[in-house]
């Protein structure tokens, strides 16, 4: 890293002061964004409804093969390592969210809900994530108060005063050929000199960097036996609890997990989306394993763009529907239940009623959900307005 493009990346930190040490009762969110449209009706089986046997004669989740949660619900037999944390009350879910879009496209109903905005009004500008992070910032916000695991800025953070994008806690360093402490020292002094808030910026990114180059090597391995999914998804949760582990200030955490778009082949108690199903649940399930002893520390929002219809296609697959269901996970949530009624459409109701792909009505508005789970985290945050003209609706999930 040059001199020049280390000065660039502190200018790109926008108005706050960053303390170098964050307050240690900082709360973290984890947001999960499921790409491709999840079909969660077999994530949360409607095992009481026959409507739902009927239109999904080669999809439906048997009855032997859920796990009945309710006298209405059932879960799909791959999230059975989410099923004690349910019971528990620390994991649950809100029926039939949505954003008021029905064009069907992931891009547009991403790029909307990313952006915590409505089709009906005025943009609010950058990502919704980000809006919060800039409205609530103050003198102890953490310079690393914001994690994208991966390799690309998630829309909803856009804005934030600062963001790093990273696929393990070491790429959050000084990196250059010649010796890294003698680097930071010299940087140090160069920047200690400066009384501007560049300056300031400098020292208090170099400390960071200080911070995180002492953990290296240590905490590694999970804790309390956690074992993560052997994949992309499994290894960023586990760089997500390290870092909250560390006490770094973390507030923010986005990760995405892909594959959702089951058109063709979906599979029911097993198969393609099953696969998915069973790398979610154990890697949440491992997350919160790993954190059993900082638990108080974190919330999980797991959401995706939209659900599917609720009959299957000629090909074994669901195409793009509205509603879904938004799940979370912690000792702030009021879980054990699935929150909204059940507004399945009949088959001849289909594209009737509601313009725009069939399947579960959009009841509530993801925004307020969004808005709540904030609140949940973030007691004393200013939500109303990252979300603005929102009508936020007490849910009841947190």
């Amino acid at each position: 890293m040059t001199r020049r493009s280390l000065i660039s990346k502190l200018a790109l930190a926008a108005a706050p002061t960053f303390a170098a040490v964050p307050r240690e009762e900082s709360h973290t969110l984890i947001h999960v964004f499921l790409r491709g449209g999840a079909d969660t009706l077999n994530l949360f089986v409607p095992h009481a409804d026959d409507r739902y046997y009927r239109l999904r004669p080669g999809l439906a989740i048997p009855v032997k093969d859920a796990i009945k949660i309710s006298d209405h619900y059932a879960l799909h037999p791959a999230m059975k390592p989410l099923e004690s944390l349910y019971k528990e009350g620390r994991f649950g879910a809100v029926q039939s969210v949505g954003v008021d879009n029905t064009s069907g496209s992931h891009f547009d109903c991403q790029d909307q809900m990313e952006h915590g905005d409505s089709m009906h009004g005025t943009p609010a500008g950058g990502g919704w994530l980000g809006r919060f992070l800039r409205l609530n910032a103050t003198d102890s916000t953490s310079a690393l108060s914001a994690v994208a695991i991966g390799t690309v800025l998630p829309e909803s953070l856009r804005g934030a005063p600062a963001v790093s994008v990273v696929e393990r806690i070491e790429d959050i360093a000084l990196k250059n050929s010649g010796d890294s402490a003698k680097a930071v020292q010299a940087l140090k002094a160069m920047y200690g000199a400066d009384v501007t808030l560049l300056g300031q910026r400098g020292v208090e990114t170099l400390d960071l960097f200080q911070r995180v180059s002492a953990l290296q090597g240590k905490g590694d391995a999970p804790e309390h036996g956690a074992a993560y999914p052997k994949d992309g998804f499994g290894a960023g949760l586990r760089e997500i609890a390290r870092l909250i582990k560390a006490g770094l200030g973390l507030q923010i955490a986005c990760i995405d997990l892909g594959g959702w778009d089951t058109h063709f082949f979906q599979g029911n108690a097993s198969g393609t989306q099953a696969e998915k199903i069973k790398i979610l649940a154990e890697g949440l399930a491992a997350l919160d394993l790993d954190l059993k002893s900082h638990r108080t520390r974190y919330t999980v929002m797991v959401t995706t763009e939209f659900g599917r219809r609720v009959y299957e296609n000629a090909s074994l697959g669901t195409d793009h529907g509205r509603g879904f269901a938004l799940m979370a996970l912690g000792d702030r949530v009021k879980g054990g239940r699935v929150l909204g009624t059940w507004p399945i459409q009949a088959e001849e109701d289909l594209n009737v009623n509601t313009p725009g792909p069939g399947g579960l009505h959009a009841e509530t508005d993801y925004r307020a959900v969004f808005a709540e789970v904030l609140r949940g985290c973030f007691s004393a945050a200013e939500v109303t307005n990252v979300f603005p003209g929102a009508a936020l609706k007490p849910v009841g999930l947190m």
